[in-house]
């Protein structure tokens, strides 16, 4: 993350994203599979890591061996063909983004942390500072209902952050500026698709 100045001098807080350039393995018609849609892969990668099939796929369609694939529905297929390149260059500055990707994981937290419950009192005597306190009735009904909000896993999930403004296109280091966070930590894989 970084900043920039508006037309008023405003300090802007953006994130700059490397985008692609991304390939197109394979068009999905509604014909033979009942939708459009279209299959992106990002990022080469060393043969080694593919099993055969998954290298089959990709140098049957005479592309390089490709990391991370994703399909996305799209409504026509007229636009698009097997190995065009998709970059920065599909964007507009003004326009609008969602962006998807995995939280920053924190662990194993407590309710404070994950939940924001409030402490316990702080006083001499006190034994529930940071305690999770009562969890439910005695005898009836003898067992805590599901959902209860405890301690556990914090962060690391799927998280989808949607229209993000568009505020600078970079299309020699295909970066794109986009105005406030995205999920993550710093060289995570992130999902962008055009908010509607």
């Amino acid at each position: 993350m970084t900043q920039v100045f508006d037309k008023n001098g405003l300090a802007l807080p953006v994130t700059a994203v490397r985008v692609g350039p991304c390939f197109i393995t394979q068009l999905k018609t509604e014909k033979i599979d009942g939708y459009n849609g279209v299959q992106i892969g990002y990022s080469k990668g060393k043969i080694l890591k593919f099993k055969k099939p998954e290298l089959g796929h990709l140098t049957k369609n005479g592309l390089p061996p490709l990391l991370h694939l994703c399909e996305y529905k799209v409504p026509e297929l007229n636009n698009y063909s097997v190995g065009q390149i998709i970059n920065v260059n599909h964007f507009k500055i003004g326009g609008f983004v969602n962006v998807t990707g995995k939280s920053v994981g924190k662990g194993f937290s407590g309710n404070q942390k994950r939940h924001k419950f409030k402490r316990g009192p702080m006083s001499h005597g006190s034994k529930n500072h940071r305690a999770p306190g009562s969890i439910g009735p005695g005898t009836t009904p003898g067992r805590v209902f599901p959902g209860k909000l405890m301690a556990g896993q914090l962060g690391s999930k799927k998280i989808t952050i949607t229209k993000l403004e568009i505020l600078g296109v970079d299309n020699k280091q295909n970066l794109l500026i986009l105005k406030g966070s995205v999920p993550g930590k710093p060289g995570n894989l992130l999902n962008i698709v055009p908010s509607i």
